[in-house]
């Protein structure tokens, strides 16, 4: 069964002075606008690496769901940011990294078996399996 789901973008021009749009297939973003100065100079709009960033942080999420109920767990709730980080070297840009940071309530867990599900989560996402960079994850089970 494969599952397809998608993400498109609209461009003009150049790198530095041209503009683009992109959109999903749901309409959750409908030619929300982006470009150089949205990607490298902080200007309003998204940027591929936030959109990776969401996406991998979302797919975290369900993964440490899904594997918090195979333990017979349930989090009370659960937050992930996903710090993407695109460097500069020699062979042009390439995404360096990424930082997942955890914050989960889970009754019942214990520090240890909380540590150990949210690494199982961080290997087996999807979307991790999908980045060829070292992820780091700092958990925080909450109270």
């Amino acid at each position: 069964m494969s599952i397809q789901k998608y993400g498109s973008a609209h461009w003009t021009g150049t790198i530095k002075e041209g503009k683009g749009t992109v959109s999903t297939q749901s309409k959750v973003l409908v030619d929300q606008p982006y470009g150089f100065n949205t990607r490298f100079e902080g200007k309003p709009g998204t940027n591929p690496e936030e959109l990776l960033g969401a996406a991998h942080a979302a797919c975290f999420s369900m993964a440490l769901s899904l594997i918090l109920g195979e333990a017979g767990l349930t989090a009370k709730n659960i937050d992930t940011k996903a710090v993407v980080s695109l460097d500069k070297t020699d062979a042009g840009f390439e995404i360096s990294s990424v930082a997942l940071t955890l914050k989960a309530e889970i009754p019942g867990a214990s520090a240890e078996q909380f540590q150990d599900l949210a690494n199982k989560a961080k290997t087996g996402c999807p979307v991790s399996k999908l980045f060829n960079t070292t992820i780091t994850l700092d958990a925080e089970l909450v109270g």
